[in-house]
């Protein structure tokens, strides 16, 4: 047990020193070829820092863009350190770099930042959510023949989706950075939403009114079809909810209903 322990606390301290480069060589490292263990932990520290700042940037490509990639190198490295990975799988390392960001005060003079992170993370995420079957079309439509029963449904969406509200124009600001053309000036300081989904092996970002937004993050948080679609239209009174359905059934991302029932088990209709 003890050398369990033991062996636990070396590989702790190990793993500190390598995004620290302030910590001392763990006591009792040894190289295979009889090297100095300093600077060879030395090299291996750069290149496990510099091995995530990548991961990030690719995550992350236009928020590199917009600071520059000097800039870019220096806050992540900052991040790096002290947000080690949480799994081993890079492509979702970040989760956390646009609150990150939000307090990282040299970037303060960009406080669209930190929501154009959120936007790249979100679509991070899409590209490698579960796959889902859509909901048949017939369906939906038997369902929406029966407005009492739909009004108190849940909808299960596709695991790619995620709703984007910003106080900025992130979305636009994105999608100027997509092309190879020159990119146009953006007047940033208004408030922008979009959905983000996975449309078979596409990753769109989709930008939408105020009502779509609320009634897709209502129903994404579990509410009910008629409450979510009454939420929205007092969002916004131009609120056109078949649009809003027929958008998303054409990019397949209503998976299935779920009808309350008085028993315990509720009936799933996809």
């Amino acid at each position: 047990m003890n050398g369990a322990v033991d062996r636990s606390s070396k590989q702790a301290q190990f793993a500190a020193a390598l995004l620290d480069p302030t910590q001392a060589c763990p006591v009792g490292l040894r190289t295979w070829n009889d090297s100095d263990p300093v600077r060879r932990l030395a090299v291996y520290c750069n290149n496990v820092v510099s091995s995530l700042i990548a991961a990030l940037a690719d995550t992350f490509t236009v928020t590199r863009l917009l600071v520059g990639p000097d800039f870019f190198r220096a806050m992540a490295a900052l991040f790096v350190r002290q947000n080690p990975p949480r799994t081993r799988i890079l492509a979702h390392y970040g989760d956390d770099f646009a609150a990150f960001i939000d307090g990282f005060s040299p970037a303060a003079a960009m406080p669209y930042l930190p929501e154009m992170a959120r936007l790249e993370f979100a679509r991070m995420q899409a590209c490698h959510a579960a796959d889902a079957e859509p909901i048949a079309a017939g369906v939906l439509s038997a369902a929406l023949g029966n407005p009492d029963e739909l009004a108190g449904m849940r909808f299960e969406w596709h695991p790619s989706l995620r709703v984007i509200e910003s106080p900025y124009a992130v979305v636009t600001l994105w999608a100027a950075h997509q092309t190879d053309d020159e990119i146009p000036s953006v007047q940033v300081d208004h408030a922008e939403r979009a959905i983000v989904l996975r449309d078979a092996l596409d990753v769109l970002v989709l930008p939408v009114a105020a009502g779509t937004a609320c009634f897709v993050g209502r129903t994404l948080a579990g509410m009910a079809f008629g409450a979510a679609a009454a939420a929205a239209a007092e969002v916004d009174a131009s609120f056109d909810l078949s649009a809003t359905l027929s958008m998303l059934m054409r990019h397949g991302v209503l998976v299935s209903l779920r009808a309350p029932s008085t028993s315990c088990n509720s009936r799933t209709f996809s």
